[in-house]
């Protein structure tokens, strides 16, 4: 009656020892480190950088314990931050700009461990230490930009149609479109209708109507805005090797950026600031003479432009505030050389709207210059200001000017990593250093071995035998959690662990439903054997429901939840299901292997 088929011993041997396995790189801890990944797509990770950043470092004495490559670069183990640290400086200085080197934390486990696939859990900021930054998103700025844009797309749509134009201009957030008389309003109010569905037109007058964007379109686009500065973010970050970035959205115009791990803040700030966007616009030929640019050296501006005291060329000019393009048109960017001059150039692929554009463009202003704008930390900067000698089609598009090799990978690396769509400003810092971090896994370790501890004690003296083998079947439930966590590579954070001390207080009810069931079936008076097989039996439905809508309530914190609370749910959950495993098939195989195989129990301690 009280017998498990030899498999099912055989499967509970074999989930516990692999929970022991994978679980076990959590003990070992982590071990400073440095991160060499390349700057651009130039260079390469190679056996001979290997050995070149293995005898630099034996000639300069910087001792080490361990050298791996994988995909995402060359990573070192060193014994304490002090080498780690001086490590970093030391390869930095060696090998250059075209490698970045970045601090890092590594496991300190085994390499057989590691081998079989064996690896820690991540820690989160709160464990870890790091930086977080949370970023305002300027939609006010992506709206302007994107009215900009649209004030190019009624010219086009006005001079493809052959309705002649009296000019477009910016009166708050609305578009004016002027006439000459109403006849041609009306035609040309009939073709933006056509063409332009994410704006309404109403009319001001006889000779002008006024554009505005729909309300789906505008909140299409400002949550299209965010998510392109969110996926431009995580690009950015990714492409300088930093481990385990958080980059999420946060409400309606906030992005939060969490780096674990990242000792150098001052590091930190400039990987989020350097996020770069290009912009393409026409250079003001009519006020190109010296006159105006000294009266707009002065102040005197001409409306609808600004001025650039000196761009990488070295000329001043003033350039039209309208944009042709902007760095959302880029498919590719890559560095290069110019085949004619042999000189550093950034070569850009665009895709089918910008190369069309940009074919369309350039036709109409053959003679005339186009200046190419990098806008980094909400300055502009003119790379440079070329003449359009011909028509350019097909979308390939050469950037040169006074640009240094490191100049045109670094141009290029932001803008492959992407346009951002609004600009962003930093409005909160926090700092975790890492002792903090590891205070706050002690106080987490120490919450869940106290409580495990205290339930031990209460179950073995209240349930005597069969409170023991409740208590370890709850070690198996938390073994197998870590392990469950180990394998996914989650993230642990505070809250992941409270979530591990809640399921460790959850888990034992089922055994207390089962063990109280048994002590109802003795004192009805039914043999130790029929009691076990019916406490077993009868609690079962009554633990699967309360485990299901506990369940149920995880998968909606899950769903609806951001941050630290879908973590928690994510460990919540995940503790449902071991401890199912554990309390029913752990704990009764216990008791079966201790009194299953005697014919006739004359006392069951419990």
């Amino acid at each position: 009656m009280n017998r498990y088929p030899r498999w099912k011993y055989v499967l509970i041997f074999v989930v516990l020892a692999l929970g022991l396995v994978y679980s076990l790189p959590n003990i070992f801890g982590e071990v400073p480190a440095v991160q060499i990944s390349p700057a651009n797509s130039v260079v390469q990770i190679d056996q001979s950088l290997l050995r070149q950043v293995e005898d630099d470092l034996k000639q300069q004495q910087v001792p080490y314990q361990g050298i791996l490559s994988d995909a995402s670069g060359i990573k070192v183990k060193l014994p304490d931050t002090d080498t780690q640290l001086r490590a970093k400086d030391e390869l930095q200085r060696v090998l250059g700009d075209n490698y970045t080197v970045a601090l890092n934390l590594l496991s300190a486990s085994p390499d057989w461990l590691s081998g079989i696939g064996a690896l820690p859990m991540y820690l989160g900021l709160d464990l870890r230490g790091g930086v977080h930054f949370l970023m305002q998103v300027d939609m006010k700025a992506a709206l302007n930009k994107q009215l900009d844009r649209q004030t190019n797309d009624v010219r086009n749509v006005l001079r493809d149609a052959k309705v002649p134009l009296g000019g477009v201009s910016r009166e708050g957030q609305s578009l004016v479109v002027k006439f000459r008389d109403a006849e041609t309003r009306a035609q040309g109010g009939d073709e933006m209708r056509k063409s332009l569905r994410d704006m309404t037109g109403v009319q001001v007058d006889d000779t002008r109507i006024a554009l505005t964007l729909t309300p789906e379109a505008l909140k299409k686009f400002q949550d299209a805005a965010l998510q392109q500065n969110v996926l431009t973010l995580r690009n950015r970050v990714n492409e300088l090797g930093v481990a385990e970035p958080i980059i999420q959205q946060q409400g309606a115009d906030r992005v939060v950026v969490q780096l674990p791990g990242v000792q150098d803040t001052a590091k930190a700030k400039d990987i989020l600031g350097r996020t770069a966007s290009l912009e393409i616009r026409m250079v003001d030929e009519d006020h190109a003479d010296l006159q105006s640019l000294q009266n707009a050296a002065r102040g005197l501006v001409p409306p609808g432009d600004e001025y650039y005291p000196s761009g990488r060329d070295g000329q001043p000019l003033l350039i039209k505030k309208a944009i042709v393009l902007t760095g959302e048109n880029i498919s590719n960017a890559s560095a290069g050389f110019d085949n004619r001059t042999n000189e550093p150039a950034v070569h850009i692929n665009l895709d089918t709207r910008g190369a069309r554009i940009f074919s369309q463009v350039t036709r109409d202003s053959v003679g005339k210059r186009m200046a190419i704008l990098l806008i980094e930390k909400g300055k502009g900067e003119v790379v440079t200001a070329p003449v359009i000698r011909q028509q350019i089609d097909g979308g390939q598009v050469q950037i040169t000017g006074r640009m240094s090799v490191k100049d045109a990978n670094d141009v290029a690396l932001l803008l492959r990593a992407g346009a951002l769509a609004a600009p962003m400003e930093i409005i909160e810092e926090r700092t975790i250093g890492p002792s903090l971090g590891a205070e706050n896994i002690a106080k987490g370790v120490h919450s869940v071995l106290w409580g495990f501890v205290a339930i031990a004690v209460f179950m073995s003296i209240y349930y005597r035998v069969v409170g023991l083998f409740s208590t370890l079947a709850l070690a198996a439930n938390v073994l197998m959690l870590v392990a469950l966590l180990s394998l996914m590579q989650a993230t642990l954070t505070l809250p992941g662990i409270a979530a591990i001390a809640l399921t460790v207080g959850m888990a034992i009810d089922a055994n207390v439903l089962i063990n109280e069931r048994i002590r109802e079936e003795l004192r009805a008076g039914h043999t130790p054997h029929a009691a076990i097989h019916a406490g077993y039996e009868h609690a079962f439905a009554t633990i699967l429901d309360t485990n299901v809508t506990n369940f149920i309530a995880g998968v909606a914190l899950f769903a609806y939840g951001t941050g630290p609370v879908r973590g928690f749910a994510v460990v919540l959950c995940l503790g449902i299901l071991t401890s199912m495993f554990s309390a029913i098939l752990v704990s009764r195989a216990l008791v079966n292997l201790t009194y299953g195989r005697k014919r006739k129990i004359d006392h069951l301690s419990i």
